[in-house]
């Protein structure tokens, strides 16, 4: 009997458990998709967080099937199921080895990858073979704690990653990787949820801060502590103190109502609208576009949003000045060119640096898939967000003035 590959962790209470922010993770891909699929989970338990985040993602028309754990008997695993309930158990099915499973179009791995670079390459090959075409493999591996799989996963991600994302609330922390082996098609975008991405840490049920806000946060009041300790008697450890605040805020990253309607075309960014307009662009093909450019200053939200549902097909940065964004010249300032592929030809994200902002985030690979309003990146204090859209195709909603919502606001309809 073909047992299910070495997805193991260390031990139910091991170095390389996975809790339930990392299984949310891990089944991030299998949530977001809202069309009847088939999910194969290989490596379950039935106290595993993974199995339990895969049955909360289901929907009515989906199908989960289940691997055990080589430690886990099958009759408990089916026990398990069948004591969730019916509507639980018409959905889950339960087999005796990876040999019995199907094809589907997500495969999480249930456990943690842990062994040798070559161990883990194994792993990943046997899985593979039953994602169907455009599938999605989702594995994890325990950070600074296993060095041969790690390095694999990261070789892997390189050639195939569409995301991957570094659980540091998890015991310890892992890193999970989405891996794509075949192209998927652009139009299953639309089909899709903006997925949950822990780069965010919550602080209310509606609002989050990014993670580049937590580490700017923790660097201040690292400094201020070091300060206090070094010059007791000297007040200059409020400036830091009193800075972590605002600096956290910076980066806050408040969950948005995205529009259900297929032909809207939402902002990319909160702020104002500079320009609408008409042009011509050689880097993107030969039609016209017509562009969105939107003014982001220091007090606005700074995460950056997806347009449109798509595929990313190119990804590149341009190098230039650093203008201040508020003004014409401010379109020749380095910029990074998000390039998607739509059912309605293509659309191109650019993200600007400005006079103070000269950092850009950015976390989709080429490849990967963007629902309408997802997360993609951010841009660091002020700047300018511009929407490339096909000028036969879209009619403009918004004029220079505007203030808009990044994933809320409809800037364009679809013709």
């Amino acid at each position: 009997m073909t047992q299910s590959p070495a997805v193991r962790a260390f031990g139910p209470s091991g170095p390389a458990r996975l809790g339930e922010r990392a299984a949310r993770t891990l089944v991030s891909e299998l949530a977001r998709i809202n069309a009847a699929k088939t999910a194969l989970l290989v490596g379950a338990a039935p106290e595993s967080a993974v199995l339990a985040a895969a049955i909360d993602a289901l929907l009515p028309g989906d199908t989960l099937i289940v691997v055990p754990a080589e430690r886990v008997a099958a009759s408990a695993l089916r026990e398990h199921v069948t004591a969730q309930g019916r509507w639980v158990a018409d959905r889950v099915r339960v087999v005796d080895s990876l040999a019995e499973a199907e094809p589907a179009a997500v495969v999480v791995a249930g456990e943690a990858l842990i062994g040798t670079a070559d161990e883990a390459r194994g792993t990943v090959e046997t899985l593979t073979k039953y994602l169907n075409d455009g599938g999605v493999l989702s594995v994890a591996t325990a950070v600074g704690r296993t060095a041969g799989a790690a390095a694999e996963l990261d070789r892997q991600g390189a050639l195939h990653g569409v995301g991957n994302d570094l659980v540091l609330r998890n015991s310890p922390p892992v890193r999970v990787y989405r891996l794509r082996f075949t192209p998927a098609d652009s139009a299953a975008a639309e089909q899709l949820a903006p997925a949950f991405r822990p780069s965010s840490v919550p602080v209310t049920r509606g609002m989050h801060i990014d993670s580049n806000g937590v580490a700017a946060a923790g660097i201040a009041v690292g400094l201020a502590a070091l300060a206090r300790l070094t010059r007791p008697k000297s007040k200059l450890w409020l400036l830091p103190a009193l800075a972590a605040a605002p600096v956290a805020a910076f980066f806050r990253d408040p969950e948005r109502d995205v529009p259900e309607d297929p032909s809207a075309v939402v902002a990319a960014a909160d702020g104002r609208v500079l320009s609408v307009q008409r042009l011509h662009d050689e880097r993107f093909g030969d039609g016209e576009f017509l562009r969105v450019a939107v003014f982001l200053s220091v007090l606005d939200v700074h995460v950056n949003r997806a347009p449109v549902a798509g595929k990313v097909v190119d990804y590149f940065v341009a190098d230039g000045g650093f203008v201040n964004a508020m003004k014409p010249d401010a379109e020749h300032n380095v910029a990074a060119y998000t390039v998607l592929d739509t059912t309605h030809g293509t659309v191109v994200v650019a993200q600007r640096t400005g006079l103070i902002a000269r950092r850009i985030v950015q976390r989709a690979p080429v490849g990967s898939l963007l629902a309408r309003g997802e997360r993609f990146g951010l841009i660091r204090f002020g700047s300018r967000t511009d929407v490339y859209l096909p000028a036969d195709a879209a009619e403009p909603l918004v004029g220079p003035g505007d203030k808009v919502i990044g994933g809320s606001t409809v800037i364009a309809r679809w013709r």
